[in-house]
């Protein structure tokens, strides 16, 4: 069972504070995602957290209500996006994009809130521009800080808001990447940025996009970390309640499907565009606001879960191996939800951080990746989903060596040499 203090349960909408909230997609509780375990840990109790999915009936927002304290969350986080060459050459574009539209002006102040380790903020520094990051994974936050992105390692915060405004003036651009779907206090999360903006200010956020989330069944989206699945819609309404207006948005395939949207203060410098309008069309064709397109999706994961746990029991009975390719976040949520804790022998993964760790919750061993060359499993089920393509381009030699993977998202594939 999951420990008290560690659990806390809202009881009204992160965005406009309603409380007629609906279960839309009920899920297996699951441990929280990034808590590998060494071999010392395996026989601790562990946190097991509701991954319930709640729409407010009011604004059409969809959220986890249960909320693992953010400081058990982060105090040991080792997700790094300086690791990750498609998320670089993504934040390096995001930066050109940002600098070419809006045209900051030289020694402009940045402020990137959950930067991790700087990776985006250093490609506003290569132009010219003042960079600070603000993220709450202490260990992240000090090593961005020697190399040359000073990073405060706290929450994002009002008080905090206070200190960057006296002590860095006030920012020109504000960015927020999936730190805004991360926090449980949004209401807090936006009167900080509004805080520290300039009266002629920006502020672009990216975060996980709901209607993608549902189309491709993004199952491994879901975790403790995002607290919010965001549509456009609901966050127009937000935006409003703070004298604050979304003047662009704009669809990337980054992170399997995410949405970019550019804000400013009311009456700013900057025209609404019409992919705004487009997009909220988009949404109310797509009914995303309604609670049975929420079900519908609870439906087809309920599906998914029939038919992959089916496919793995059959080939465990042929006597074939299978193994799971990649420690990602998402890859608890999916061995949970799809109940595959007991068909997988083993994961591998590049990073020697999860390597000879557990997995939460099953205690999956992680071994380096060149184990499916020795060991040659019949079959490797890709956890690490958004790097689908990657892997297997870099691994064809396991192809040619007679091996298949397997991939689930939207539907369940085989590939073969």
């Amino acid at each position: 069972m999951y420990m008290k203090t560690i659990l806390s349960k809202r009881t009204n909408c992160r965005l406009c504070e309603n409380k007629d909230l609906e279960l839309v997609v009920p899920l297996s509780p699951t441990p929280v995602a990034e808590k590998y375990l060494t071999k010392d840990q395996l026989n601790q109790k562990e946190t097991i957290c509701p991954l319930d999915l709640y729409i407010c009936k009011s604004c059409g927002h969809v959220q986890l209500l249960d909320i693992v304290d953010p400081e058990f969350l982060y105090s040991d986080y080792t997700y790094s996006s300086g690791n990750s060459s498609g998320l670089v050459k993504h934040f390096k574009e995001y930066a050109e994009n940002i600098i070419k539209k809006y045209n900051p002006n030289k020694k402009s102040l940045v402020v990137d809130i959950g930067s991790n380790d700087g990776t985006l903020l250093s490609f506003f520094k290569k132009y010219g521009l003042n960079v600070l990051g603000v993220d709450p994974a202490g260990e992240i936050a000090e090593k961005a800080t020697l190399n040359g992105i000073k990073t405060l390692p706290e929450f994002m915060n009002f008080n905090l808001s206070r200190y960057i405004k006296n002590n860095y003036g006030l920012a020109d651009i504000v960015t927020a990447n999936n730190a805004f779907a991360h926090g449980d206090d949004l209401i807090g999360m936006l009167k900080s940025i509004k805080n520290i903006m300039k009266p002629d200010g920006i502020f672009v956020f990216e975060v996980s996009y709901l209607l993608d989330v549902i189309e491709k069944i993004l199952l491994g989206t879901i975790f403790h970390e995002h607290h919010s699945y965001h549509s456009l819609k609901p966050l127009v309404k937000f935006m409003k309640s703070f004298n604050m207006e979304i003047i662009d948005v704009e669809r990337v395939s980054i992170q399997g499907g995410s949405l970019i949207g550019t804000a400013q203060i009311v009456g700013g410098p900057n025209k609404v565009s019409s992919s705004v309008e487009k997009l909220i069309k988009l949404e109310e064709e797509k009914e995303l606001d309604n609670p049975e397109t929420l079900k519908k999706f609870s439906n087809k994961i309920s599906k998914l879960r029939e038919d992959l746990s089916k496919e793995f029991k059959k080939l465990k009975k042929e006597g074939k191996t299978i193994v799971g390719y990649g420690a990602a976040r998402s890859g608890t949520t999916l061995i949970t939800q799809m109940g595959l804790g007991k068909l997988i022998d083993y994961i591998v993964d590049d990073s020697d951080q999860k390597q000879g760790r557990y997995t939460p919750g099953d205690h999956i061993i992680v071994k380096p990746t060149n184990t499916i060359y020795k060991k040659k499993p019949d079959f490797v089920f890709i956890l690490a989903w958004i790097h689908a393509k990657n892997i297997m381009d870099n691994n064809k030699k396991y192809l040619e060596q007679g091996g298949c993977f397997i991939t689930c998202f939207p539907k369940i594939k085989i590939t073969k040499k």
